[in-house]
């Protein structure tokens, strides 16, 4: 009898986490829709992840997905009007699309799930692998833009045009560190709350280890993928390297890279691959 009542208990718990988690995240990205961080097809995105996140994990998973968004979201904001001609150059803006949402969380997401059908602390490890990396790379975006100085070429460390794919910046590079280490300490100290990083020792420090050096690594090589295998395109007007298939008013031609290696995908990679580094540092700690 206890055991039939333990079990039902578990039960409505579950599932009011799922009710609880729709809306929340139905109400924070319609906030973020109507301040334009997000477009329609964000939105409905980041409403449908936000509540798998809370519904199939539990305040870990999903306040680290909170934290980077209004973190990122607030960064976009941050002196628009001087990153303007840089956002010319990119293939996404400021107002993040469904594409984007899903380069960003959705490695995160499946993660959420696969913790849930099969408990391992590998996944959490994973998760916070690929968000301390969109995070640190977002940062790096962002803050990078505002650097007084060009950005140099991370392959030969040339000065090339702001919003250049593969550039890179002190600036940048230090907001990129910054967001690595930010998602590493939410991480140990959501953990601590919710019991998800008992497995490491020392849970904080080891978190915010894994997430300072794994998110940084994966924003470094997210630089190195823009500067070689990203699809690139030539503007015939102005002769700017972009990633845009128009720009002037006209439309590009093909310059370098593979041609489904388009941002989204390189965030992706780059994340995916973060999230192996932070599970195999993590291993070392448990």
């Amino acid at each position: 009898m206890a055991t039939a009542l333990s079990c039902l208990a578990q039960a409505r718990i579950h599932k009011m986490n799922w009710i609880i988690g729709a809306v929340c995240a139905l109400a924070v990205s319609a906030a973020a829709y109507w301040k334009r961080s997000l477009s329609l097809s964000g939105m409905a995105a980041a409403a449908v992840m936000g509540t798998v996140y809370f519904g199939a994990g539990n305040v870990f998973w999903f306040g680290i997905l909170l934290l980077f968004f209004i973190s990122s979201s607030a960064f976009s904001k941050l002196k628009a009007s001087r990153k303007s001609e840089a956002e010319k150059s990119y293939s996404k803006t400021g107002t993040r699309d469904a594409g984007q949402v899903m380069a960003n969380g959705g490695l995160g997401m499946a993660a959420c799930i696969g913790h849930a059908l099969w408990p391992n602390p590998g996944w959490a490890l994973f998760f916070v692998g690929t968000m301390a990396s969109v995070t640190a790379d977002t940062w790096a975006t962002e803050w990078g833009s505002l650097s007084k100085k060009p950005p140099r070429s991370i392959m030969n460390g040339q000065p090339i045009a702001p919003g250049t794919s593969g550039g890179v910046s002190l600036l940048g590079s230090s907001a990129a560190l910054a967001g690595a280490l930010f998602i590493g300490g939410a991480a140990g100290l959501l953990g601590l709350w919710s019991g998800q990083t008992a497995y490491i020792h020392p849970p904080l420090l080891g978190f915010i280890v894994i997430g300072g050096l794994s998110g940084f690594a994966g924003a470094m090589l997210d630089s190195f993928l823009g500067a070689t295998l990203q699809s690139m395109y030539r503007c015939p007007v102005c002769g700017r390297s972009v990633e845009t298939a128009r720009h002037c008013g006209e439309d590009t031609v093909p310059q370098r890279g593979w041609g489904w290696m388009n941002n989204d995908m390189v965030n992706m990679i780059s994340s995916l691959a973060a999230g192996g580094l932070a599970v195999v540092m993590g291993s070392w700690l448990y």
